[in-house]
């Protein structure tokens, strides 16, 4: 059984989360993603950004964005009911609750954008999504096949399943020039940037990939495009050390 279950609890960003099976547990390298966006945020000085969260599990991300973002407000949706409660339970804990909508959302479902847009436009789509390509399931630590919810890890035959779904979503929720924070698979930065290539209808481009502590490509910020009359010109992909 991973520690984190066994002690019930795990540090996050400076914050203390409870943890229960069989809700993904919190990486370090989410916390990079965390930080990433903390920092766009400061850039921009948008001190009061409503974010959204696709997948919160135990609310690790949501809940960082929050207590750092003292003004920010986070709509978190999540399908399954075990990661719902925790997600409540960590935000009741932390005091946060009061700037956290839950919504329980399948975002792979038709239509369910419609549900979030009285809640829009946003400033921010973040997501640890289900990025683990279909053939990589069988060759995952002991622990994490045994005791995590697969659900949460499994992306499909080339992990773009949930992906795909959330990057259709954020292109009809986020404002012009809104964000989207993903942490994906090394192998993903070339396949998103050419999927977008071939939707140009949802105006998102891939503009920046930066790395994880081990050096893989591990996060993309993609932005919504500006209209046709404030367009700042061509946009190119870069890497972060």
């Amino acid at each position: 059984m991973p520690v984190q279950y066994i002690l019930g609890e795990w540090d996050f960003q400076g914050l203390t989360l409870k943890m229960v099976p069989p809700v993904f547990i919190p990486r370090p390298e989410t916390e990079e993603l965390v930080e990433w966006v903390l920092e766009e945020v400061s850039q921009r000085a948008c001190a009061d950004p409503l974010v959204l969260e696709v997948g919160c599990g135990s609310g690790a991300i949501s809940l960082s964005l929050l207590s750092q973002l003292p003004q920010s407000r986070v709509i978190a949706v999540e399908k399954e009911e075990a990661a719902i409660h925790l997600t409540r339970e960590n935000a009741q804990r932390l005091q946060l609750q009061d700037r956290l909508q839950i919504i329980p959302l399948d975002v792979t479902t038709e239509e369910c954008w419609m549900q979030l847009l009285p809640w829009g436009p946003l400033d921010l789509v973040v997501s640890n999504p289900p990025y683990v390509f279909r053939e990589d399931m069988e060759h995952l630590a002991p622990e994490i096949r045994s005791y995590e919810d697969p659900v949460a890890l499994d992306g499909g035959e080339e992990g773009m399943d949930v992906i795909a779904h959330i990057l259709t979503l954020a292109s009809r929720l986020l404002k012009d020039s809104g964000s989207i924070f993903l942490e994906v698979d090394p192998r993903h930065p070339e396949l998103v940037h050419s999927w977008l290539q071939s939707t140009p209808d949802l105006s998102l481009d891939l503009i920046a990939v930066r790395k994880d502590f081990c050096g893989r490509p591990r996060f993309l910020h993609i932005q919504r495009s500006c209209p046709v009359d404030t367009w700042p010109g061509p946009q190119t992909v870069a890497v972060h050390g």
